[in-house]
């Protein structure tokens, strides 16, 4: 069954990514809802391992790109060139023509090499000097960057790009325990040569079908709307969630009650994946901003609506 193959894949990966099996769930959710997914933490906290790691277990082509802020547009979608030995312009296809697409330290390339990434996140599509390339499915971004405060040479995601992402996840630091297993992990050895394809493509875009069958109650939908109309009425917010937003919440919440072997989805589904998708997409107002973070706004968002009471399902 293609649920369990995700479940195997999700402790291969736990076997070279310790103690990130939250984040792991949630990189596979996002690619069953059709998602991308933004990793944000310190340097060195293992964001482009897990990156390659989940890219390995899927059965599907992987590319990278090191964004840095002399890379192009034309570096991440590709180029038409001349060939002197035909003496005809050919094709170069960039590296988003790819099934994961690793976008290394995104915020360290210009806002419009950033851009570039919109029409292929949203559309599944790249055009290249006039001409449209079609990616065939899935394609599934994964985007790691380092925090911008405090950090020099960086360009801070615009509020539509950043849109484009299903999920932002913060990596934070390990426990002390997590941290000594890690070191005692790979003491000897490196975990990461071993991982080998668990799941293969098509069985990735047969539960993204699935998942859309996933039935939601009228009390959890209405739940999660309120959610994301309190964004937009919030005093300490200036810019709240879009409805694409809304619809990638539901699609979130539909993948997450799949993976987790639930027919319906759960008013406790769309609470725990709230922070993920809710906080990136807002923009706080000037006085909200000094008060607070964004996320101590989101949280207080989730404190003020009442989670339902379902059947099956506990408050």
């Amino acid at each position: 069954m293609s649920i369990e193959k995700i479940r195997k894949a999700k402790e291969t990966i736990g076997r070279v990514i310790l103690g990130k099996d939250e984040v792991v769930e949630l990189l596979f959710v996002s690619i069953i809802a059709d998602g991308h997914a933004l990793l944000e933490s310190v340097p060195g906290s293992g964001k482009t391992k897990l990156a390659k790691s989940f890219a390995k277990v899927m059965d599907g082509h992987f590319s990278r790109i090191q964004f840095t802020p002399d890379v192009l547009p034309s570096d991440v979608t590709g180029i038409q060139f001349f060939n002197p030995k035909t003496q005809e312009f050919e094709l170069r296809e960039g590296p988003v023509m790819t099934n994961v697409l690793l976008a290394d330290e995104i915020n360290r390339a210009t806002p419009k090499t950033q851009s570039s990434l919109l029409e292929v996140m949203e559309e599944k599509q790249t055009t290249v000097d006039g001409e449209t390339l079609k990616i065939a499915p899935p394609l599934f971004v994964i985007a790691t960057q380092n925090p911008v405060e405090g950090n020099h040479g960086t360009f801070p995601l615009p509020e539509a790009q950043l849109d484009r992402f299903l999920f932002k996840i913060d990596m934070g630091y390990p426990t002390e325990q997590e941290e000594k297993n890690i070191l005692r992990t790979y003491q000897k050895n490196e975990p990461f040569e071993t991982l080998t394809p668990q799941i293969s493509l098509e069985e990735i875009l047969h539960i993204r079908e699935q998942s859309k069958d996933i039935a939601i109650a009228d009390d959890t939908m209405n739940y999660l709307l309120d959610l994301v109309r309190l964004t937009r009425e919030s005093e300490d917010i200036e810019l709240g969630v879009s409805t694409r937003g809304a619809l990638a919440f539901m699609r979130a919440s539909q993948a997450r009650a799949l993976l987790l072997g639930n027919d319906f989805v759960r008013p406790e589904d769309v609470k725990f994946l709230a922070p993920y998708v809710l906080e990136h997409r807002i923009v706080l107002s000037m006085e909200g901003a000094i008060r607070k973070t964004k996320s101590q706004v989101i949280q207080e968002v989730i404190q003020e609506v009442p989670v339902p009471v379902e059947a099956g399902s506990v408050q």
